[in-house]
């Protein structure tokens, strides 16, 4: 994306998100359009900005986790105290999520013989002949 500056409704076809959810963002300092009378203008450093809390969303980050990282950019330099920092948070987000996986994984593969097992039983119900 080129330095020019997005309206709202630019934002949120680019991004796939509301205006509420950008206002939101907003409201809780993650991002910090320009104002120019009743209209919100994003820049590329909000962009990028969005683009990073999307991500951090749909790895499971929390918003403060989502800002502790954002607030540690620092323009011109190698940011290497917010890369180590991301490192160190998504390693521990990525064992919450294997742990998650494993135990998903089991709650399935019981619910499957849960499900067989019935299917048996139905099954063998129905060749059964009424008494009476």
């Amino acid at each position: 994306m080129s330095d020019e500056l997005m309206t709202i409704r630019q934002m949120c076809d680019a991004f796939d998100v509301t205006p509420r959810t950008l206002r939101f963002y907003e409201a809780r300092e993650l991002i910090f359009p320009q104002r120019r009378g009743q209209h919100r203008l994003y820049d590329r450093r909000d962009r990028a900005r969005l683009t990073l809390i999307l991500r951090g969303k749909r790895f499971g980050f929390s918003l403060e986790q989502i800002r502790q990282l954002l607030e540690l950019y620092a323009p011109g330099s190698t940011n290497r105290t917010q890369i180590a920092a991301t490192i160190q948070v998504g390693r521990e987000r990525l064992a919450d999520m294997e742990q998650q996986y494993a135990e998903l994984s089991e709650a399935i593969a019981d619910l499957r013989q849960q499900l067989s097992d019935a299917q048996i039983r139905l099954a063998a119900a129905s060749h059964e002949q009424p008494t009476g």
